[in-house]
């Protein structure tokens, strides 16, 4: 029986697109494959796990003999963003997408939440994170009036700066937006985007950005493993993607570096259950921002972290590393995600090496496999269970 699942979200770490992709606005996506022809990409340990020997991944020679078991995920969900990603790993499958506002917020949702704040709104439109605070940084400076934006996902964003609104202040401003955003304007997430900096020139954003995420209309993983009393860790921004619901403990984190460290530590940790991994760089920094060399780097650094992770792993662990959508930074059309399969690459002393999984019909493959290993019932959770195949 397995005691540790590490289930690790390279945040927007896609493999190719999915048949749907062009409904998405997608044509011819391929994170993967754009980062695989970087000189920064290094990823030895990524490679021996099975990542090109995966279905229709011929950007570099796969392994001839993969440590664990390989597949690939394709979403059901009518979404290409974090939170139904997210949700969909988690057994929980979202048949209509979340809102979206690519003509900005109704007029009604805005004198509300000026209303509510008693501050004016500037912007309103979807918009690059960078782009919105050099364009109305200073105005926002002079007037006081919050920075408030969108972009193609479910997601109402305020930009503020640190020395006119404190960053307590924009969190209780976002705790307002999330109250107001149900129901026909239920967006995926509210989020603070704090910056500093006294003119356009040196405006910045600080690491203090914070997720207020809905809540999952139903049962996910994170509930099943916490009813039946096993630990649920939420490392990153796990804790704001599902608002808490079944998390037992939250470790948040800056960024990837810090990601990484932790994820090292809890493998010298003794729990029982799940310890759930987000990585957000790689979308935040370099998918969104197109940056093919900058989330190469990422790669790499995570197979250096990923080469000692594997070292460290007990009889009784399981390791999976997956992902909840694209970001194919060299794609120009857009700055937005793309629908892209994800990876599936599963190891441990109880994994059979070299199982092909091929494609799998849902991202909820992890949540039916995270149960069966840990010995967890997860009824009424979506997903192909594949313990059974992959276990020796």
């Amino acid at each position: 029986m397995i005691k540790r699942v590490f289930l690790v979200v390279l945040d927007s770490f896609g493999v190719g697109e999915e048949p749907d992709a062009a409904q998405f606005g997608d044509y011819g996506v391929n994170t993967l494959r754009a980062i695989a022809q970087s000189k920064a990409f290094d990823c030895p340990n990524l490679t021996k796990m099975g990542l090109f020997n995966l279905d229709d991944v011929d950007c570099l020679p796969g392994c001839g003999a993969p440590i664990g078991a390989f597949g690939r995920l394709r979403e059901r969900s009518m979404g290409k963003d974090t939170t139904v990603g997210h949700w969909e790993l988690a057994g929980l499958e979202s048949p209509a997408p979340l809102p979206t506002y690519p003509d900005g917020f109704p007029e009604d949702v805005i004198r509300e939440f000026e209303r509510r704040t008693g501050r004016g709104v500037l912007c309103n439109r979807p918009y690059s994170g960078t782009e919105v605070i050099r364009d109305y940084g200073e105005e926002h400076l002079r007037t006081g009036k919050l920075i408030v934006y969108t972009s193609a996902d479910s997601v109402f964003q305020i930009a503020a700066n640190e020395a006119l609104v404190p960053v307590d202040q924009l969190y209780e401003y976002c705790r307002t937006a999330r109250e107001m955003l149900t129901g026909e304007h239920g967006v995926g997430r509210v989020i603070a985007r704090p910056f500093e900096g006294a003119s356009a020139a040196d405006f910045r954003r600080t690491p203090r950005r914070h997720d207020y995420s809905l809540t999952p209309p139903g049962r996910t993983l994170l509930n099943a493993l916490a009813d039946a009393g096993r630990d649920v860790i939420a490392v990153g921004k796990i804790n704001d993607i599902f608002a808490g619901s079944g998390v037992t403990r939250t470790i948040p984190t800056g960024g990837n570096a810090e990601g990484q460290r932790r994820l090292l530590e809890l493998a010298g940790a003794d729990f029982g259950g799940l310890a759930f991994v987000n990585l957000v760089d790689f979308d935040m920094l370099y998918g969104h921002r197109r940056d093919v060399d900058g989330y190469a780097a990422a790669a790499a650094s995570f197979d250096k972290t990923l080469g000692e992770l594997l070292a460290l792993l007990r009889a009784d662990d399981l390791l999976i590393v997956t992902a909840d959508h694209g970001c194919d930074p060299s794609y120009t059309r857009t700055t937005d995600h793309t629908r892209e399969y994800v990876p599936f690459l599963l190891y441990g002393a109880a994994v059979r090496p070299g199982t092909a999984l091929g494609t799998l019909d849902g991202f909820g493959a992890a949540a039916a496999t995270v149960c069966a290993a840990l010995g967890v019932d997860a009824a009424g959770l979506k997903g192909t269970n594949v313990w059974p195949v992959i276990c020796r």
